[in-house]
């Protein structure tokens, strides 16, 4: 940090270099802690980059960080940090959410846009990380903070609530002595002698720290930072105690599995991830989430499954090292299009998106293979390992060859393609790969029945002939053409809710529980039930009936296919399954004109006859 008394870090900085083969290694999932310490280390260089040429700029003028003191004030208590305690002021450079902030408040200043606060209060937070690293290094100093909402935050240590007035003000924080206040006019708050404990007025950051044998986990559980979230700057959401328990316990579950089943992963997994934002449950799903910048955080919705919960960290943990190799390499050109189907997601994404999720998908096939593999009766391990080695896999297939993809893009997808092409040929018996069938084709004929839109001039060539009465429409010799580019505006609404039965009927209590939790499951049909529960007549009446209502409904739609295949591969349930999107359109135009309208069904078995 450059001051009086300090040479400037920022200029001594070396050049960050990544050797070919801890590249592979990475892209094969089976980098080493130090492998990965090298893009922790880069990590820190591009924060303390941004941070300086954001002090730089705003210096300059004062009506960007007033009513605070000049951030340069900032910068030279962080070299008194750095001369004081240096590991302190790398666990602040490290801190995932300095490289949210940083690259926020940086785009803020670019751009001339409005934040959620003003920019003063946004630019304040180098404030706030200052004095935590100078409360960390237990120096005497003096400054302001920003307060927002009555919160004043020391990043990683916690957070201050004060009597503020106005939703956005200033405070003093003061350590003199080993004592460290901060106070505005109306009230002061006096941190406890060790700051990760609770005292009034101060809520502290939850740390945990996980054992399984010889291996140490330490995380934070973050839910006060303003900086913790995905695009922008949310207000604190304290855990309560009996919830902070319930994530120790969860996460201590999860922690003995990857110790047990994904060793490698969880020899480097440290290294790579040291906070977690908690984020509230969803029921039968654990959504999570990460962002470039933020290396080092995941935010994860709560989940009492400790299995789950492993999944969903090894998920993020391989976004987290992927978005630190993205600093150093470029695996594709800039192509914000949303024009590729992804098997995680329902709506069309951007090239950079599907190598994202490739790579984390990869991470989560290996630990169900693993767990699968470990406990041979567990059915749902091996439906996730099933369902997510295909989707990957296809998914990599396709995406190897896109122009977008960068010759060090396409090596690296060699390299995942090296850790699942084995996995490809390794038994799974006869009902999993059935279920695995059912929702790989539920997925997609649902993304295909929301996001893609046939040819107007197709649709109406099929109607004519369907009106015709001809038995082969005019374009059955070359086939209808494919749509050529998904929009992401959806064209109905649809919910993953047959995969999460089918994942209640192969998880614990089978059956049983199927029956009992069906109807809790979100968008789910009495026509889901019956077919998840292997009454594939029953379930086809259903869905005919929903399509009586609603034409349109592309869960139904979608259903009835499934139903349909279940007993056998006819043309009807072909044209469901692998041309929904026509079969609608066809539909659509031809009951919006006068006289009789045909159903669905007898349309999906005309355009069956001609499509694959």
């Amino acid at each position: 940090m450059e001051s009086s008394e300090s040479p400037d870090p920022a200029t001594e900085l070396g050049r960050h270099q990544l050797l070919w083969t801890d590249f592979d290694a990475i892209a094969r999932s089976q980098s080493s802690p130090d492998q990965l310490r090298k893009l922790r280390s880069a990590e820190r260089s591009r924060r303390l980059l941004l941070l300086r040429g954001l002090v730089e700029v705003v210096t300059k003028s004062e009506d960007l960080y007033s009513p605070l003191p000049s951030p340069d004030t900032a910068w030279e208590l962080l070299a008194r940090v750095e001369r004081a305690a240096p590991h302190e002021l790398d666990a602040i450079l490290s801190h995932p959410y300095t490289g949210t902030w940083a690259g926020y408040t940086t785009r803020l200043y670019q751009h001339d846009v409005a934040g959620v606060c003003p920019f003063w209060v946004h630019l304040g937070y180098v404030h706030c990380l200052a004095a935590a690293a100078a409360v960390r290094a237990r120096i005497p100093f003096e400054t302001e903070l920003p307060v927002w909402r009555g919160n004043a935050v020391l990043p990683t240590l916690g957070l201050a609530h004060l009597r503020a007035e106005a939703p956005f003000s200033l405070a003093t924080v003061r350590s003199s002595h080993g004592i460290v206040e901060i106070r505005d006019r109306h009230s002061m708050v006096r941190l406890p002698a060790c700051p990760s404990t609770d005292a009034p007025g101060w809520s502290p950051i939850r740390k945990t720290v996980l054992w399984s044998g010889d291996q140490r986990l330490a995380i934070r559980l973050d839910d006060l930072d303003p900086y913790r979230g995905l695009y922008e700057p949310i207000p604190p959401e304290p855990l309560h105690p009996v919830e902070v328990e319930s994530w120790r316990t969860v996460l201590d579950g999860a922690w003995r599995l990857l110790v047990r089943h994904l060793p490698a992963v969880a020899e480097v997994l440290p290294v790579g991830l040291d906070s977690i934002v908690p984020a509230p449950a969803v029921p039968f799903r654990l959504p999570s989430a990460s962002t470039g910048e933020a290396f080092g955080s995941a935010i994860v919705a709560y989940g009492e499954d400790p299995a789950t919960l492993a999944a969903a960290l090894v998920h993020e943990f391989q976004h987290i090292r992927l978005g630190g190799l993205l600093h150093l390499v470029r695996l594709s050109t800039d192509d914000p299009r949303e024009r590729l189907y992804a098997p995680w997601r329902s709506d069309p994404r951007p090239i950079g998106g599907v190598l994202h999720g490739i790579y984390a998908f990869s991470g989560v096939t290996s630990f169900w293979r693993a767990l699968a593999a470990a406990e041979p009766d567990n059915e749902l391990a091996a439906f996730e390992f099933a369902l997510w080695r295909e989707q990957v896999w296809r998914t990599l297939a396709t995406v190897r060859v896109d122009e977008s993809v960068t010759p060090a893009g396409r090596r690296f997808l060699d390299g995942v393609a090296a850790q699942l092409r084995p996995w490809q040929t390794e038994p799974v018996d006869t009902g999993t790969r059935r279920w695995t069938r059912f929702a790989a084709e539920d997925h997609y004929a649902a993304w295909r029945t929301r996001h893609l839109r046939p040819d107007p001039s197709t649709v109406a060539e099929l109607a004519a002939d369907w009106r015709t009465g001809l038995s082969r429409p005019r374009c059955a010799v070359a086939g209808p053409p494919e749509p050529r580019m998904p929009t992401p505006v959806p064209d109905g609404d649809w919910q993953e809710a047959r995969t999460d039965l089918i994942r209640l009927r192969l998880g614990p209590g089978g059956a049983a529980r199927l029956a009992e939790d069906a109807s809790s499951v979100p968008g789910a049909t009495e026509a889901d039930l019956h077919f998840v529960a292997g009454r594939p007549v029953d379930a086809a009446a259903e869905y005919r009936h929903l399509l009586s209502v609603d034409p349109d409904d592309p869960s139904a739609l979608v259903g009835l296919g499934l139903a349909l295949s279940a007993r056998s591969t006819g043309p009807a349930s072909r044209a469901l399954l692998h041309r929904p999107e026509l079969v609608r359109a066809v539909h659509r135009l031809l009951r919006d004109e006068p006289g009789t309208t045909p159903s669905v069904e007898a349309i999906a078995g005309w355009v069956g006859r001609f499509t694959h």
